[in-house]
């Protein structure tokens, strides 16, 4: 018989993508990222014994994800003092150590500057899940979903407008 701990390890193995993906679109620093992704598995092994539908184990899984990163930069801007970043800033320099391709980049540092809700959305709907799936992941309405989906789009085509770099 599997004990609480060895479920909860086979759950983070098979899904510890997601806490990769949700920590790349909020964090650009790698010692961020692992820091974040140390707080959500604390955040997710508090919460697993209270976990009752084994069935929607991903859509938990992203929750805890988003609502852990957000939290975590909503404390860090209350303690820290963030300079403007010079203009050489690379704003996709955590790309680099990723395989990704050009447009992969692009449109990764295009919904990195997105709000803290239209991120997870936007990573939602590129991982093809329903409206009401996203809906009840975030916490909104499916109509609010669709409406932030449509505005999100319309942001990231202006973005990776190519006429628009260097402005």
């Amino acid at each position: 018989m599997k004990s609480i701990k060895d479920d909860f390890l086979e759950i983070l193995s098979n899904y510890q993508g997601i806490l990769h993906k949700v920590n790349l679109i909020y964090f650009k620093n790698a010692s961020d990222r692992e820091d974040n992704f140390q707080e959500i598995i604390y955040q997710l092994w508090k919460s697993f014994p209270g976990l009752k539908n084994k069935s929607s184990i991903g859509s938990w899984i992203y929750a805890v994800s988003i609502n852990t990163s957000i939290s975590k930069l909503k404390k860090e801007s209350r303690i820290e003092y963030r300079e403007n970043l010079p203009e050489s800033f690379d704003k996709i320099d955590i790309i680099e150590e990723l395989s990704l391709s050009e447009v992969s980049k692009m449109l990764l540092g295009a919904i990195y500057n997105l709000n803290e809700i239209d991120k997870p959305i936007m990573l939602l709907y590129l991982e093809e899940k329903s409206y009401d799936e996203i809906a009840q992941i975030i916490g909104i309405s499916k109509s609010n979903v669709g409406v932030r989906i449509n505005r999100a789009k319309e942001l990231l085509k202006q973005n990776l407008n190519p006429l628009n770099y260097g402005k």
